[in-house]
């Protein structure tokens, strides 16, 4: 295995950090100071990404005392040792196979199928002017609540009469504005 440190690249950080923010900055251009907020807030959400990724990970730094007292032999700044639960499991092998890695693959990827599932559904609802409460949106709402589960059928006459109501409502309002309209000399 290749021995080269994984951390502790403060120069790489560095740069990266400095290559995102002023990508960030040729677009943003702030003017206001809301505007500098907002892009101070980027900027330091983007340096402590780069200085987690290659300078020194914040949980590694917090455990590095456990961390060397527990497992004597390992190197901190070795990739491997990115890989916590892995070293603390005992597991051996490379982390990247192993079943944990595996795993948070497998969440991963079903997080972005579910956010794919959600945008359709998303978009058609903002499309509509409506709320989105079908696919995933009719397990959770946007407010991170559930929403009452009723019997199927329970609830669609009411609503199909709300949408008559609603629609009716709107009808006379058309025939008011266009009689008031026709009237007007």
């Amino acid at each position: 295995m290749n021995a080269s440190p994984a951390y502790g690249l403060w120069g790489l950080a560095a740069v990266n950090a400095a290559v995102f923010i002023i990508f960030a900055f040729s677009f943003a251009k702030p003017q206001s100071s809301r505007d500098w907020r907002s892009f101070g807030a980027f900027s330091a959400f983007i340096v402590a990404l780069f200085a987690e990724m290659y300078g020194f990970p914040l949980t590694i730094f917090f455990l590095s005392g456990w961390l060397q007292r527990r497992y004597p032999s390992l190197d901190i700044l070795s990739h491997d040792a990115g890989h916590l639960w892995a070293t603390m499991l005992g597991l051996r092998g490379n982390p990247h196979f192993g079943v944990l890695h595996m795993l948070s693959s497998a969440f991963i990827i079903a997080g972005f199928l579910l956010l794919s599932a959600a945008w359709r559904v998303l978009y058609e609802a903002q499309r509509r002017h409506r709320l989105a409460t079908t696919g995933p949106y009719s397990y959770v709402r946007q407010d991170g609540t559930r929403p009452a589960r009723r019997p199927r059928g329970v609830g669609r006459t009411v609503q199909r009469g709300r949408d008559q109501a609603a629609d009716h409502d709107h009808r006379k309002r058309v025939l008011r504005f266009g009689a008031a309209t026709l009237a007007t000399p």
